[in-house]
This record gives C-alpha cells, sequence and structure tokens, in this order.
C-alpha cells in the first residue's frame, strides 16, 4: 500500500486502486467491483456530474438505501468537487425538504421504490425548491441516462485540499430543526484512519455495512474506512436477522458493526447453528447500553475476536473516543473508550473547568476532528464551539485515571431509537402541528428490543380531545418512524420548575414507572 495518507477522499479511491486493483472493493447482489473497477466507475460518474453542471462546492443529495449506486454516487460527487448532502431514508417530504432547502442542494439522486415509498412523489408534493435543479432515479434507465452525459471533454477539478468541505450532515438539537455540520476532506480522512487503525481492519476485510450511508457511521466509518485499508464495501439496506446472516455466510464476511439489537437477535435466533459465521473478526458496537455478558457471547459463540466500543457525534466527524482490541470486556461494555490519537476530550464543569476524574461533567472535545460549523447558522455554531475551540457535546459523561469515559446522561434529552438518534425538541415541534395538542413533552424510556422508545404526554388545547391512537396514526404520516413515540399518554399537566421548564427527569421517571 502506498504509505502517504492523502488529503482527500478521491486521493484515498485513487490510492486503493493503485494498492489493491484486483481485490473486490464493493460487493452487492447484481454486480462485484474491485477497485480498480471501483475508481474507474467513479471518475465516470464523476464526469457525469460536471456534464450535469455540477461546480466545485455544489451541493449534490442522496436519498436512497444502502446499495451499490449510492457509494459510486458520492464518491463521485466528491471526485466532481461537490458537497454530499445524505438524506434519511426513514424522513418525510417535509422533512427532506427542510434539508434540501437548508444545504442549497442543486441535484438529487433517489430512488422510487424502497419499502414501498417513492421519495420523488414525497418531495414533489411539497411546495417547489427554486435551488433544485434535477432529481435523478439510482435506478431504472435514469441511472445509465445519467452516466451517459460523461464525455472526455469533462474534466474533473483539479486536486481538492484537505480544508475543502466534502460533506454536510444534519444532526437535530434542542432547537427543534436539524443543523447542517460541515465536515471536511481532511478531518474525515484521517479520523477513519485512525479508527480503522484501531478497529484492525484490513486489506481484504470484508464489510457487511449496516448501519445506513447517510449516517456517519455508515457513510465513514463504512464507505470511507474501507477505502482507508483495501476492505471491501458489502451494503446492506435493511436490517433483518435472517437475511444479515445469511449474507454474513454468503460474503464471507469478517467486519460486522451494529448496535447491540445486532449482535443480540444474532445470538438468540433459533436457526443460529445453521449459518456460518465463523469467518466474522471484526465487531465496533455502542448507540446504546452494551452488557457485559453480550460482549462474552460475541467472543465466545460468534468468534468475533476483536470488540470495540466508541463514542462520537455528528459535529465531530462521528468519532472522538474509542476502546481498544486489547480492553477487557467490562471496560468494552461499560465505557466509550478514550480519545483518538490527537484529539482531547475532557470532562467540564459548567464553567468549563475540567473536574477530578470520576465526577460527571459535560463532555468537551478540541482537535482536527471538529466540524467547521453549522451551514448558515453562526449562533448555533458559536453556541456549539467556545472560543477556544471545544466542541461542547452536551452529553454527561464520568472520565476515569486512563482517560476513558462512561456517559451517564443527555443534556439535550436524546434518546437513540435502535441506534437513530432521537432528539424531543424536533418531535414535540412536529406534534404540537396537531390541532388539537395544546402542549407535549417527549422523553425516552428503556426498550427490551429498540434499546430506548419515546414516551409523550400530551396536553390537549382548550376543548378540544384526542386519543393515543389518533395521535400515533397521525405522527407515522408526519416523521420518519423512529421519532414516533412508542407510548402517548394524556394529561392534564406535565411537571415544571420555578422557570416553567418542562422537568424531563420526573417523567422519565413517572414513564418507567407506569411502564412497570
Amino acid at each position: 500500500m502506498t504509505d502517504q495518507l492523502p488529503p482527500t477522499i478521491p486521493g484515498l479511491v485513487a490510492r486503493a486502486a493503485a494498492s489493491f486493483p484486483e481485490l473486490e472493493a464493493l460487493v452487492d447482489e447484481r454486480e462485484r467491483l474491485t477497485f480498480a473497477q471501483l475508481d474507474e466507475q467513479v471518475a465516470h460518474a464523476g464526469r457525469a456530474l460536471v456534464a450535469s453542471g455540477v461546480e466545485r462546492g455544489d451541493r449534490v443529495a442522496i436519498w436512497a438505501p444502502n446499495c451499490t449506486e449510492w457509494v459510486i454516487t458520492a464518491l463521485a460527487i466528491f471526485a466532481a468537487g461537490g458537497v454530499l448532502v445524505p438524506l434519511n431514508t426513514r424522513f418525510k417530504g417535509a422533512e427532506a425538504r427542510y434539508v434540501l432547502e437548508r444545504a442549497d442542494v442543486k441535484l438529487l439522486f433517489t430512488v422510487t421504490d424502497f419499502l414501498d415509498t417513492n421519495y420523488e412523489a414525497l418531495l414533489r408534493a411539497e411546495p417547489e425548491l427554486p435551488e433544485l435543479r434535477e432529481i435523478i432515479d439510482l435506478r431504472g434507465t435514469a441511472w445509465p441516462a445519467f452516466l451517459a452525459r460523461a464525455t472526455a471533454g469533462d474534466k474533473l477539478p483539479d486536486a481538492l485540499r484537505g480544508d475543502d468541505l466534502c460533506a454536510i450532515l444534519f444532526t437535530s438539537g434542542t432547537t427543534g430543526r436539524p443543523k447542517g455540520a460541515m465536515l471536511t476532506h481532511g478531518a474525515t480522512v484521517r479520523a477513519y484512519d485512525a479508527w480503522s487503525t484501531v478497529v484492525g481492519l484490513r486489506a481484504g476485510d470484508r464489510y457487511l455495512v449496516v448501519n445506513p450511508f447517510f449516517h456517519s457511521f455508515g457513510l465513514n466509518a463504512g464507505i470511507v474506512a474501507s477505502l482507508v485499508k483495501g476492505a471491501a464495501i458489502v451494503p446492506h439496506a435493511v436490517f433483518d436477522v435472517d437475511a444479515v446472516m445469511a449474507r454474513a455466510a454468503e460474503e464471507h464476511v469478517s467486519m460486522l458493526p451494529g448496535p447491540p439489537t445486532v449482535y443480540q437477535s444474532i445470538l438468540d435466533h433459533p436457526r443460529l447453528s445453521e449459518f456460518d459465521m465463523s469467518s466474522l473478526r471484526l465487531a465496533v458496537t455502542g448507540a446504546a447500553a452494551v452488557p457485559v455478558e453480550l460482549v462474552r457471547r460475541m467472543r465466545a459463540e460468534l468468534g468475533f475476536e476483536t470488540i470495540v466500543t466508541g463514542y462520537g457525534l455528528t459535529e465531530a466527524t462521528g468519532i472522538a473516543t474509542m476502546c481498544r482490541h486489547d480492553d477487557d470486556p467490562e471496560t468494552i461494555a461499560t465505557t466509550s473508550g478514550r480519545a483518538i490519537p490527537d484529539v482531547e476530550v475532557l470532562v467540564v464543569d459548567d464553567k468549563n473547568l475540567e473536574v477530578p476524574r470520576g465526577q460527571a461533567g459535560e463532555v468537551v472535545i478540541r482537535g482536527y476532528n471538529v466540524m467547521r460549523g453549522f451551514i448558515h447558522d453562526p449562533e448555533a455554531t458559536a453556541e456549539a464551539i467556545d472560543a477556544d475551540g471545544w466542541l461542547h457535546t452536551g452529553d454527561v459523561a464520568v472520565m476515569d485515571e486512563r482517560g476513558y469515559i462512561r456517559i451517564t446522561d443527555r443534556t439535550k434529552d436524546m434518546f437513540i431509537v435502535g441506534g437513530f438518534n432521537a432528539y424531543p425538541a424536533e418531535i414535540e415541534n412536529m406534534i404540537n402541528e396537531h390541532p388539537a395538542v395544546g402542549q407535549v413533552a417527549v422523553v425516552g424510556v428503556p426498550d427490551e428490543r429498540m434499546g430506548e422508545v419515546g414516551y409523550a404526554y400530551v396536553i390537549p388545547r382548550l376543548n378540544a380531545s384526542i386519543t393515543p391512537d389518533e395521535l400515533k396514526t397521525w405522527c407515522r404520516e408526519k416523521m420518519a418512524n423512529y421519532k414516533v413515540p412508542r407510548h402517548f399518554e394524556i394529561v392534564e399537566a406535565v411537571p415544571l420548575n420555578a422557570s416553567g421548564k418542562v422537568l424531563k427527569y420526573e417523567l422519565r421517571e413517572r414513564a418507567r414507572a407506569t411502564l412497570g
């Protein structure tokens, strides 16, 4: 392998093609591409983007499930000098439109046939987006027609720089509206070189990417990390335990990341013995509490050599801390590891002073992995990144003497549903649009299968009435399914502090007592 790490993602593609030309790079049910072939297809699609009018810095979005075309299109956007804007496949039309408008997206690649959903139709039902010039279907005849636009005269831009933007990933927060974190090529390449090195990913590994490509994990820890080390990307669109087990056996998968529910589902599968899982070697988990016994069973029953947990957030290019491959099961299960190389992680009090080890405080991060800022939102950027360059995460943790952190709470009240971040403020804002809702407070509660789910306390408007079932049905039409609270309770009031702020911790305790 060429030793020098390139500063950009297109540089990684070229480096992988030169270092591993004959190794498989991208595998799905329809085709298998080597790194040399992937390089050729990415360059061709990049020229088609140039022919379509995409210029350096233009935003191009993808709204589609994990598939070969997603990988090729994303890498082509980078090659053309564009900035990738991925959209969550669970978004409804209004959610997608907001992101496309906020990021000034010029071109959208999507599909019309995923899980009985036509994304293009969802978007066309919304008000027109004047900046959006074209929508291209990644399936059927539209994709080859797009590729046919490329000619020898369409030149890819001159060498990009490490400080050029590569992607804008949208993340929600306490404001209730998603914010677009601007990430650069250099930070992404460097962070996922560190990530893949800690994990132990290597050339020839076969990486089943169940994590969605629209998420930082699927995009960066999946696609980018595989390019860094020469691993084959095996995209998987929908998590189904039988399909994942069959695919792992058929493709001799060695790398299988995911939230704890992925491994728990495999271990508890009644026909586990019928699948050859002997090729499994590497696991990366997190996004929920990890039982110590699960780590032990993954090693003993599934044969994983390396199991790693970590912590990160979109604003930090998706990664800040990681356990190491030789950490014991207790450390892996009960902590989120320590800072990756060349990144600082501290636990501080409300005056930004580091607290003694063993005491709780807010996690702050400083280093090359911190985003450039939120697009079109200097105020939110200033709130997130202080004058000394520290990114304030809003997560509460305890750091031990080794520098390992244990996340204990979230000051932003975020909870995680099956690996997806759910933000109460955003969900509450959407539910408040219902004409019968006067006030709503959403909290996360434990769930055996999903890790956490939403519990909504709803105060109806004066002289209005609404049932939990009616609200749940309405929510399912308006928002991504992971955001829809599992439980609704109609109440006359919610507990408030002296300042009128909802006491979420009281509601969490009350919800847990109700659920038993």
